[in-house]
C-alpha cells in the first residue's frame, strides 16, 4: 500500500505544505496568535524544520523524527503551550488554505485534514475566550 505522503506528491510537496502553512502563520490574520504561541517555544524557523520531519513520519514516510524519546506525545511536546479552541481552528484555516494552495490531491488532502482535525482538536488545553489572551513573547 503506498503511504500518504507519496499519495501527497513526495517529501517536495510536504516541504512545499509546511513552507505555505508557516507563510501563513507569519502573514494571515488567523495566524497572528499562533505565531505568538511559537514564541513560547523554539521559535518559528525551528518549527518549520521540526513540522516536517513529523509529518514525515505521521504520513508514513522517514520516522528520523519519530525515533526521538518523547516525539509521539503531542499532547506533551504542546503542555506548555495555552491552545484555545480559537487557536485550533485558526491553525486548521492556516493547513487547509495551505493544503489547497500546495495542490495536495483529494481524497488524500480530506484525509490529511481529518487527521489533523483530531490533532488539533486533541492539543485544546484552556477554555474558549471572547477576546484573545495578552501574548507575552517572554514566556
Amino acid at each position: 500500500m503506498t503511504s500518504v505522503i507519496d499519495r501527497m506528491g513526495g517529501e517536495a510537496v510536504l516541504r512545499a505544505l509546511v513552507d505555505r502553512f508557516y507563510d501563513l502563520i507569519e502573514t494571515a490574520p488567523a495566524g497572528r496568535h499562533i505565531l505568538h504561541l511559537h514564541f513560547r517555544g523554539h521559535g518559528i524557523a525551528h518549527v518549520r524544520a521540526a513540522q516536517f520531519e513529523f509529518l514525515c513520519g505521521f504520513l508514513g514516510g522517514r520516522r528520523d523524527y519519530m525515533l526521538r524519546p518523547g516525539a509521539l506525545n503531542l499532547k506533551d511536546q504542546h503542555g506548555h503551550v495555552p491552545i484555545r479552541p480559537e487557536d485550533a481552528a485558526d491553525w486548521l484555516a492556516c493547513m487547509a488554505q495551505a493544503l489547497r494552495d500546495t495542490g495536495v490531491p483529494e481524497p488524500v488532502r480530506a484525509q490529511v485534514f481529518a487527521a489533523f482535525q483530531s490533532a488539533a482538536h486533541a492539543l485544546i488545553n484552556r477554555p474558549a475566550t471572547t477576546t484573545p489572551p495578552e501574548i507575552d513573547s517572554r514566556s
